[in-house]
């Protein structure tokens, strides 16, 4: 059975998953401390995100990540779902991404639209070229949905 585990120390340990959203430590090290993390386990630890909280009722997903082996099984949107359920108090669920055809259409099939981008964020914020389904990352994506 799916289960949802809020990560309060030793967030660190979760590492390696940390970096298949965010490949680079010290950009993980920006927000890990300041956010609140989950685990996704089912049999084992299946996933993990972190959201921090944006002010104005915006509740911003910072990393979220789902082992290799279990990717297209459910778990990214499962994860979602419980965050938009368990932080109700908030209006607005946002994500940054890069502009990539792997995970700009996920998030917009779990009901995110795109509402800006912050221009060659990967190219001036990571210190080497990030290509994700082939396509070399420059540009945020923000994406948003209501809670």
């Amino acid at each position: 059975m799916m289960r949802f585990e809020r990560i309060v120390e030793d967030k660190k340990k979760y590492l390696d998953l940390l970096l298949l959203a965010d490949e680079q430590e010290d950009m993980i090290d920006r927000y890990i401390d300041r956010g609140e993390m989950w685990t996704l386990d089912d049999g084992d630890i299946r996933g993990v995100c972190v959201v921090t909280d944006e002010g104005e009722g915006v509740l911003e997903i910072k990393n979220l990540a789902v082992a290799t082996e279990y990717q297209r099984r459910g778990y990214g949107k499962a994860m979602i779902e419980f965050i938009s359920k368990h932080y109700n108090n908030y209006t607005k669920l946002r994500v940054g991404t890069g502009d990539s055809p792997l995970t700009v259409p996920f998030y917009v099939s779990c009901g995110f639209k795109e509402t800006g981008r912050i221009t060659n964020f990967f190219t001036d914020n990571y210190d080497h070229p990030i290509w994700e389904g082939g396509v070399l990352l420059k540009d945020m994506v923000i994406l948003e949905r209501c809670v």
